[in-house]
């Protein structure tokens, strides 16, 4: 299929001859041969590849004169724009007298196509309680994006956000502690703690292996059991091996299996130590994982902030010198505490869409590393590779947030922001080491931790593309009844993104879906869910863009039934999960429905998906309801009257449109895959002066027409 016969906004500028690379500045500082890429080959091999900088070239390029006049347009419309204030103008004065130190933070505001078209002015918040304060929703949030889907889907902004509710409550957590909890036999406490360590210490970093096992040993032996540091450790480490050994609820009456556990070591811990140990920090980062199986997403958060906030002040963040620590084992444990804290910082705050609580300029640490002899190496610690790629991940994820999910001021383009994610996102899959990689071949996709780890690759993919998904929507929406062809309404490098998010979404269905039916799917884990969750929502909405394929509905159906069936297992984050779905089908079945009777006037799809005004009263209501979607006439979560959408490539039509993605949506994707595609080979090759000219209109929405209360 040809997927370059789309139109771009930049034809009128007439493509230059291919120009020759040139050398980056270390290469031609040094004077060898630069291979041109970004980053090259030779700072790539030295271990440089986060300066590689090319020396910007002033290209001359020949545009029609019609092309001139629409830019003369555009100037005499801005400068018709009230001006910034006197503090403003000598502000940005300062910054450019003081040279291009952090250019990525000079504003443009008056640029529409600066901003993550999703993120308004002011902060969303979501009333729940009339007698607590409202909640806050980070764009980045997963349950977001499911919100704006369902309202684009009812064309109404008054269809109430789902608050999460399903975690275990302060007094449920404060009633497990109140149990006779008391050290297993040494049989039972031997068996949860390899558990444990099989489970989650090949994934991250909390503890040392052999270490932890003969310490466990030893307490037996000389019966120390009063020790609270070691029972803080301890019972964290065994509510991890209750929650990976038992198949589904606990007779206890607690819903996720090693609650008591959690709940005695979450007791014991010392909150304010005024000196600190590694031994503390690991229990902090054992609690704020485990906080996740009980889907306590705040907690998990505050945790993590905490260990950062200790690790900060013994100086985590700096190297040690060898005469200080002079054991390697336990310089390299250390170290690699540090960045589990920095991975779990980073990560913990995607899922909410929060910033980081560190800065990388802030960090002068050395990066994991293998210690001599290897079988002490391997008693202790895990893979070192995985370790490192693991921590770039983190890096781009939290970059991911700063650049495009919060309101700084940034003179780049979205565009040119995405695209140096993608870059990035890009050179990770390239320079992975091969034992780290899934192939397509590969007869086994979940495998841990490896499958775990391209889970979140795809996710941090999503994360980046998957605004420009529902802009496509909303264009396709903008677009009904005229006579303009759907795609040629939307840029190229738009429809690149929206492929490549949902390529990723693909991917990360398939190896869920076959750990799913190999029975090796964690019962009580939050991140499968949370990962077949944001996939199901991606595949739900290609399902309606010329882009997808009808068949990525089948796939969103199969992953409600895997969510269902998880939450009756007792896994908290599917329960969540599973219900926003479940609201996504009847709006998007309703909507089906609605539009095939075609008896209402269409909606302005870009003002539904805005704040909306749901009073917290409303939503109090809809959420004491206990009518199911598959059962009830009428839906408590949905407010006002549908707007339907006519497209011309409807999900329900068996044909495949041209330019649509004809692959099984179940088998057979990489990792690698979604940069393979000679359209996102193409919009990575673009320099920031191409990304410029894409007019803002056609690639991302007005904000006014975004959050506008009213309908078209």
């Amino acid at each position: 299929m040809n997927r370059r016969k789309h139109p771009r906004v930049t034809d009128e500028v007439e493509s230059p001859k291919r120009r020759k690379f040139v050398a980056c500045q270390r290469c031609h500082a040094h004077k060898i041969k630069c291979s041109g890429d970004q980053p090259c080959v030779k700072c790539r091999q030295v271990g440089t590849a986060d300066t590689c900088q090319y020396a910007p070239r002033d290209r001359q390029v020949k545009v029609s004169e019609s092309y001139l006049q629409q830019l003369k347009a555009e100037n005499r419309r801005l400068r018709e724009q009230p001006s910034p204030s006197a503090s403003a103008t000598e502000a940005d004065q300062d910054a450019a007298d003081r040279g291009p130190s952090r250019p990525a933070e000079a504003p443009d505001e008056s640029n529409p196509s600066v901003r993550n078209p999703l993120i308004g002015d002011r902060a969303w918040f979501h009333p729940y309680d009339p007698s607590a304060p409202p909640i806050f929703v980070g764009e980045a949030a997963c349950t977001a994006f499911a919100t704006r889907f369902r309202r684009f889907l009812t064309g109404s902004n008054a269809t109430a956000h789902i608050p999460r509710t399903q975690y275990v409550k302060d007094e449920n957590i404060a009633t497990a502690n109140t149990d006779d909890i008391t050290w297993p036999t040494l049989q039972q406490a031997r068996l949860l703690l390899k558990i444990a360590l099989r489970q989650i210490c090949f994934i991250y970093h909390l503890v040392m292996r052999q270490s932890t096992l003969e310490k466990l040993e030893e307490i037996y032996q000389t019966g120390d059991f009063e020790c609270q540091v070691n029972q803080c450790k301890f019972f964290a480490l065994f509510a991890f091996g209750e929650a990976y050994s038992m198949r589904n609820e606990p007779s206890s009456g607690s819903r996720v299996p090693g609650t008591k556990y959690f709940a005695r070591a979450l007791s014991l811990v010392q909150v304010l130590p005024e000196r600190t140990s590694i031994t503390h920090l690991e229990t902090l980062l054992l609690l704020s994982l485990f906080s996740y199986y009980l889907n306590r997403r705040h907690s998990a958060y505050v945790l993590i902030g905490s260990a950062m906030r200790l690790g900060l002040t013994i100086g985590m963040n700096h190297n040690v010198p060898e005469s200080q620590i002079i054991d390697p084992v336990e310089r390299q444990h250390r170290v690699r505490i540090w960045w589990t804290i920095y991975i779990f910082d980073r990560m913990w705050g995607s899922k909410m869409g929060l910033p980081s609580q560190i800065l990388d300029d802030d960090i002068h640490l050395d990066m994991p590393s293998n210690i001599t002899p290897p079988p002490l190496h391997e008693g202790q610690f895990s893979d070192t590779e995985y370790l490192k790629a693991n921590i770039t991940l983190a890096r781009i994820v939290g970059e991911t947030i700063a650049k495009l999910y919060s309101r700084r001021k940034y003179s780049e383009t979205f565009l040119q922001r995405v695209q140096k994610l993608l870059k990035a996102l890009k050179n990770w899959v390239e320079t992975l080491p091969k034992h780290l990689r899934l192939e397509q071949e590969e007869p086994e996709m979940s495998r841990t931790p490896e499958g775990s780890l391209h889970l979140s690759f795809n996710q941090c993919v999503i994360l980046t593309t998957r605004p420009t998904l529902l802009h496509i929507l909303i264009k396709l929406s903008d677009a009904e009844g005229t006579q303009r062809d759907d795609q040629e309404e939307i840029s190229q490098p738009v429809l690149t993104l929206g492929e490549a998010c949902i390529h990723a979404a693909r991917h990360s269905h398939s190896i869920i879906l076959r750990r799913w039916i190999n029975g090796t799917l964690p019962t009580f884990g939050f991140f499968h869910a949370h990962y077949l969750f944001s996939a199901a929502l991606v595949l739900a909405t290609s399902s309606f863009t010329p882009i997808g394929n009808p068949a990525d509905l089948g796939a969103f159906e199969t992953g409600i039934e895997v969510l269902r069936a998880m939450s009756e297992n007792g896994n908290l984050a599917a329960s969540e999960f599973y219900l926003n779905l479940e609201q996504v089908k009847y709006c998007l079945d309703r909507h089906l429905s609605e539009r095939r009777r075609d008896n209402r006037s269409r909606r302005n799809a870009a003002a539904a998906i805005g704040p909306g005004t749901v009073s917290a009263s409303d939503v109090a209501a809809a959420v004491s309801s206990t009518t199911t979607p598959s059962t009830a006439p009428t839906n408590p979560m949905v407010e006002g009257p549908l707007g339907p959408m006519e497209f011309h490539y409807p999900p329900a039509t068996g044909a495949m449109p041209e330019g649509g993605v004809g692959r099984d949506t179940t088998s057979g994707f990489t990792t690698a895959m979604a940069f393979m595609e000679p359209t996102m080979q193409d919009f990575l090759a673009q320099s920031d002066f191409d990304l410029g000219m894409l007019h803002p209109v056609d690639t991302f929405m007005n904000e006014e027409n975004v959050y506008a209360m009213g309908y078209s």
